[in-house]
């Protein structure tokens, strides 16, 4: 198969992809950079599509930390918000994480049925890109989206992970990525602070997330894998070609 790259965006895109593309899973404010966070600290993390599915994932666990949002609300007996600020303080690492998200995790979920999934941020960008060099096949990089837009923060992080890859011989798979990427790829990360998802974070006291977010760019040299319900962090080299 062709070394392409494709741009999209929503949970439901990834049933188009998962049979043949590896899917790399975004959700910037803040699935995908709390999932990040916490597995690069050294905790477990399982990112779930439901509160339902959140409920027996826990009873598996041994004292699991519950963290999530669903519509911008903490679930019930949830211990913390969908928040890399909080996350990445706390030294309970020992802990395995239970992740929910309104958008970002059921994204994740649905990526892990492709031949090889990953979830990734603003800070590994070129890590993810630079494991993905070999990947002997398409990809498709897919935005988590929020209220039925393509929200900026993970535009740009699409932008600049599919550019990374245009970059490293992969070809476009279409006009609609050409001109996200010709769009996206040179943009600054501080357009992440004037979209609607940082608008959000504002008006409800919870700027650390997004001061946090713009203080870690590209600044972890690895790559995290989906695997069997788990994001597992992996070396931030290239894949084989064969994989």
């Amino acid at each position: 198969m062709k070394r392409t790259v494709t741009v999209d965006c929503f949970p439901q895109a990834a049933a188009t992809y998962a049979p043949t593309h590896a899917i790399v899973a975004i959700d910037v404010i803040r699935a995908t950079t709390t999932a990040v966070t916490a597995v690069a600290s050294g905790r477990r993390c399982f990112p779930v599509p439901s509160l339902e599915a959140a409920v027996p994932m826990a009873a598996r666990l041994d004292n699991p930390l519950l963290v999530g949002e669903l519509g911008g609300n903490a679930p019930y007996g949830f211990h913390l918000t969908n928040s890399p600020a909080q996350v990445a303080p706390r030294t309970d690492v020992e802990r395995p994480m239970i992740l929910l998200s309104t958008s970002g995790t059921p994204l994740m979920w649905e990526a892990r049925r492709a031949p090889a999934a990953y979830a990734a941020c603003l800070r590994n960008v070129s890590a993810m890109a630079e494991h993905l060099a070999g990947w002997d096949g398409p990809v498709a990089v897919i935005g988590a989206g929020s209220r039925n837009e393509f929200r900026d923060e993970d535009a740009l992080c699409c932008g600049w992970l599919a550019g990374a890859l245009l970059e490293r011989g992969f070809a476009a798979a279409d006009e609609r990525t050409e001109r996200h990427v010709e769009q996206w790829r040179d943009a600054p990360a501080d357009v992440c602070a004037e979209g609607h998802s940082a608008e959000y974070l504002r008006r409800t006291g919870q700027v650390s997330d997004l001061e946090f977010i713009l203080s870690h760019v590209d600044d972890l040299e690895a790559a995290f894998r989906l695997s069997r319900g788990e994001l597992e962090m992996v070396s931030g080299e290239a894949l084989r070609a064969s994989a």
